[in-house]
């Protein structure tokens, strides 16, 4: 393994179908570097997360990223300089280098972006329906109060996570009325925009969080789930006539912030986008 080679990585429990592989070994290509990215699965190695993020530190990893289950548990152990991401108390990527390594949340980043391309830089959230208050739930939270949201709706099968997630938000935008539903149904009444952030819909977890009751008079969906890409919740409120932001967008956004923090490069979009689309290497 030469000087030249970055070597990341991925550590999550459902992560046999992530594209996080290929993005970031294209992009790499496009920039003119080698990189490597291995998937971590704690479960599959008989280790515990911290075992598998202290293996990481040991053996030269650049940085990687974290996902389900293990977003906010990470988070311990970081130094988080970023106000906003203390508060989301939730990393999904991690530099290492000397002293304790730095923690990002590049789906806070990566969704506001993700928005602004789907539903135009000036539109705004409206009052949004949430469904799943976990790392990626308190990411889009706060994304949420970036874009303009006024009105949001929480609802967690951990009723406890929900009301934790609803106080930061409410610390962090007080003027943001924020409301924590006893069911999905009661959430999603009412709501300009509707918001699965459970990884039900997702490769290994049949199903939709949301009702769709809430797609009656709604405006926009975005589902955090990206395998698929069409998830049974997204296909419902096409069907419905909504305008929607997939995962994927999600997943990209994230993916090319994090890039940039591991590598100090800005990679060129549109051919990294193609390429992915392609579904195969660059040559540069």
């Amino acid at each position: 393994m030469t000087a030249k080679t970055i070597r990341l990585g991925l550590i999550g429990d459902n992560i046999a179908a992530s594209q996080s592989p290929r993005l970031h070994g294209i992009a790499g290509r496009l920039c003119g570097l080698t990189v490597t990215y291995e998937r971590l699965v704690p479960p599959q190695r008989n280790q515990t997360f911290e075992e598998v993020f202290a293996f990481c530190g040991a053996e030269g990893f650049t940085g990687i990223n974290v996902t389900y289950p293990y977003k906010e548990r990470v988070v311990s152990v970081l130094d988080v300089a970023d106000p906003a991401i203390r508060q989301i108390a939730a990393c999904n990527t991690v530099l290492f280098g000397t002293g304790t390594p730095r923690g990002f949340n590049t789906d806070y980043t990566g969704f506001v972006r993700g928005f602004r391309t789907a539903f135009g830089h000036d539109a705004v959230p409206g009052r949004v329906a949430m469904i799943g208050a976990g790392g990626v739930g308190k990411a889009v939270a706060f994304g949420l109060i970036e874009l303009g949201c006024r009105h949001l709706n929480l609802f967690d099968r951990d009723e406890a996570r929900a009301k934790g997630l609803a106080t930061a938000v409410s610390q962090a935008a007080p003027d943001l009325i924020v409301e924590v539903a006893s069911s999905a149904d009661d959430a999603v009444e009412g709501a300009d925009g509707l918001i699965n952030c459970t990884p039900l819909g997702m490769v290994g977890y049949a199903g939709s969080a949301v009702p769709e009751s809430g797609l009656t008079g709604a405006r926009w969906a975005f589902d955090a789930v990206y395998t698929p890409v069409n998830t049974e919740f997204l296909l419902a409120a096409k069907a419905a006539g909504l305008s929607i932001m997939s995962g994927y967008e999600l997943f990209f956004f994230q993916g090319v912030d994090a890039f940039h923090l591991f590598t100090g490069q800005d990679v060129d979009q549109a051919a990294l986008r193609l390429a992915l689309k392609q579904g195969e290497g660059v040559s540069v």
